[in-house]
């Protein structure tokens, strides 16, 4: 199995920024993708950013050239740094992860929640 474990969420003004780590561990070599996914409450769980082999990225609409994802192989962590944050980013942020025979997600971290207040 893989675990996952998220950290960085907290509590930001409108148009601040945070950084979102989450730390991979188990059997890392079985995962072909990464993400992250948030939910708000009354609203299901959406995708926000995922990075793939190769370093292929895709992204939200929602949160295209303000947020960014990225990889440190080597501490088999993945990043989320989040820039010009609204309040309708406030959510429980969620790391995911890919086998590689899935074609869904199907590894989950706890989730670490981001708060902007207006």
């Amino acid at each position: 199995q893989v675990q996952l474990v998220e950290s960085g969420g907290g509590l930001v003004q409108a148009g601040g920024s945070l950084r979102l780590s989450c730390a991979a561990s188990g059997s890392i070599g079985s995962i072909d993708a990464m993400g992250w996914f948030r939910q708000a409450p009354g609203k299901p769980r959406e995708l926000v950013a995922t990075i793939a082999t190769r370093g292929i990225t895709n992204y939200a609409d929602s949160v295209k050239g303000r947020f960014t994802i990225s990889r440190d192989n080597a501490k088999d962590t993945v990043y989320l740094q989040m820039n010009s944050l609204k309040p309708e980013d406030t959510a429980l942020y969620y790391c995911g992860a890919k086998h590689w025979a899935s074609v869904q997600y199907n590894y989950w971290g706890q989730g670490t929640q981001v708060t902007v207040s207006s």
